[in-house]
């Protein structure tokens, strides 16, 4: 994908008929720049939420046909619904995702808006950071009245629009576009049909709070404005609402930055309201998609309640989540399918590190020159941080240890991280191998083409030195894991420590091999100097370090 990236999530007022919803999803994708990542449809709520990404200008003109397609397959005035709603397209927000700013963001969104208004004659409003007025920053301001409501609405020139014309469009009615940062839907199951019920639990933990009553009137501050309680949870908005698909009552929250309130504290939050009010959180359901740091920041919050390790894999870590706030109670929860950073993935651009044992061993056998020794090293590099990580977990979980466990906890995570940056590295150094081969296929009929090639065969050969470098690096980084654990972790697993100081120095040295033959051929002497010296210094190192640390490991065993 491009370095370019924004998303948009477009919620569309229809949630049963999936042949209409695929109509529009068809636009969308008919986009070149443009990937459809997620749609998710409530029956009850009669409303589906689409997640694309793509080049802003991509996305802009998937938006717009989406929007169009929208106005001639749904129609508003038979439309009927759980969630609150004023529009076929109901509201579409923009979010960048990578190499674009918020100002930029927003522009597009006003632009997008424009074409909206003026092509389709459809009332648009603009809100969040693209609003143009303070008033209409807020989703639910705007929204206020629903689709019912806006006949009157559009008559009142308060309420005229940013874009269109101030006329009711009774099939397509408005919508609402605006850029924002990420937000998260998240569902909270409860053990009742109380939508009442629901909803103290939503005024209990939404940032807005709830009205403070006295002998049932409404309390008022010094500017006779009602008086509010916040909630528990900044930056959140929730409701209640009974959802007859599932027979029972949940509490809808927007988490509208996940940095103030992350989704595990949202759920705990939720839970803890609940029970005092005699009520359970059964599970939870999330709509749309999620950052793949949210998940595993769950998954280590709740980890650690447990005094528990947090320095497990991803998958584990998903899965301690997705367990842990119930987020399979209601459909089954595919990570491949719900975090973001799992469905921009392309298994093609790692084939390596996702072949089994048998194929990997199989393919560096063959007469292919790559996976070589780079690769290899890598790969052996993560196999040894691996091991102490594993002695780092096993002395975490140690029966008599506990009060030990942060540590081994903190050790366990860092290698764990050195561990991902290294399976990375092992599909990395076969792309630098294959871009060398790349350059050296490129024409070379005129001067012009010839120092082309020359150039590419270059910056080609610089990061062929680069990588096994890297490798180098962070194969020396896990020493400290390993040394520590030789001496304080589970004297059992002492041996595995050992082990993995063997694979770190081979690492060090099978990537230095790579570094040095790679120089060979670059021609800048000032970098190959620098790079020659600093291999030479981490050759050492791994050399001392493993002596080291096998001294304690005969010394405990013996």
């Amino acid at each position: 994908m491009n370095t370019r990236l924004i998303e948009c999530v477009p919620n569309f007022s229809e949630g049963r008929d999936m042949n209409v919803m695929k109509q529009i999803t068809d636009v969308i994708e008919s986009v070149e720049g443009v990937k459809l990542l997620d749609v998710d449809a409530g029956k009850a709520t009669n409303r589906t939420v689409v997640t694309f990404v793509g080049t802003p200008e991509a996305v802009i003109e998937a938006a717009f046909l989406a929007i169009k397609k929208a106005a001639e397959v749904i129609d508003m005035s038979k439309h009927s619904g759980e969630h609150p709603r004023m529009g076929a397209t109901d509201v579409c927000p923009l979010i960048p995702i990578a190499g674009v700013t918020m100002e930029e963001t927003v522009e597009f969104a006003r632009k997008l808006a424009k074409r909206v208004g003026e092509e389709l004659d459809i009332p648009v409003y603009c809100y969040e950071y693209a609003a143009f007025q303070p008033d209409r920053k807020n989703l639910a301001t705007i929204r206020a009245g629903e689709y019912e409501g806006l006949p009157a609405k559009l008559k009142n020139p308060t309420w005229k629009p940013d874009f269109g014309k101030a006329e009711f469009n009774a099939k397509a009615g408005a919508t609402v576009i605006g850029a924002r940062d990420f937000l998260i839907a998240y569902n909270f199951n409860l053990n009742t049909t109380s939508v009442r019920r629901a909803n103290s639990v939503a005024f209990d933990v939404r940032e807005a709070g709830r009205v403070v009553e006295k002998d049932g009137k409404k309390v008022l501050d010094e500017n006779g404005e009602p008086l509010r309680v916040a909630g528990t949870c900044p930056a959140t908005k929730a409701i209640g609402w009974y959802i007859e698909e599932y027979g029972i009552a949940q509490v809808s929250m927007n988490l509208t930055n996940i940095n103030v309130t992350p989704l595990h504290i949202a759920f705990d939050e939720i839970c803890k309201s609940a029970t005092n009010r005699g009520l359970r959180v059964t599970g939870s359901e999330l709509v749309g998609l999620v950052p793949l740091k949210v998940m595993l920041d769950a998954g280590k919050y709740f980890l650690a309640k447990q005094k528990r390790s947090v320095g497990v894999s991803e998958a584990e870590l998903i899965k301690i989540a997705v367990k842990s706030m119930g987020m399979d109670e209601l459909k089954p929860f595919d990570p491949k399918k719900k975090i973001i950073e799992y469905l921009l993935q392309d298994e093609k651009d790692s084939p390596l590190i996702n072949m089994k044992l048998n194929a990997f061993a199989d393919e560096t056998a063959s007469e292919s020159p790559a996976p070589g020794g780079g690769s290899i090293s890598a790969y052996v590099g993560a196999l040894g941080v691996s091991l102490g990580t594993m002695v780092a977990n096993l002395s975490s979980h140690k029966k008599g240890w506990d009060e030990q466990w942060e540590t081994f906890s903190d050790w366990a995570a860092q290698g764990q991280g050195l561990k991902d940056q290294l399976l990375r590295l092992v599909d990395e150094d076969t792309k630098s191998f294959n871009a060398i081969m790349s350059a050296f296929g490129m024409p070379k009929a005129t001067d012009a083409e010839k120092q082309q090639r020359q150039a590419a065969i270059q910056a080609a050969t610089k990061y062929a030195i680069e990588v096994p470098l890297k490798v180098m690096e962070l194969s020396l980084k896990s020493f400290d894991l390993l040394k520590a654990m030789a001496d304080i972790g589970n004297p059992n697993s002492v041996s595995d420590a050992g082990v993995g100081a063997m694979c770190a120095a081979t690492a060090v040295r099978g990537a230095g091999l790579n570094v040095r033959i790679n120089a060979s051929a670059y021609k800048d002497a000032d970098f190959v100097a620098k790079v020659l010296a600093q291999a030479t210094t981490y050759e050492q190192q791994a050399l001392d370090l493993e002596k080291e640390v096998l001294a304690v490991v005969y010394d405990k065993i013996k």
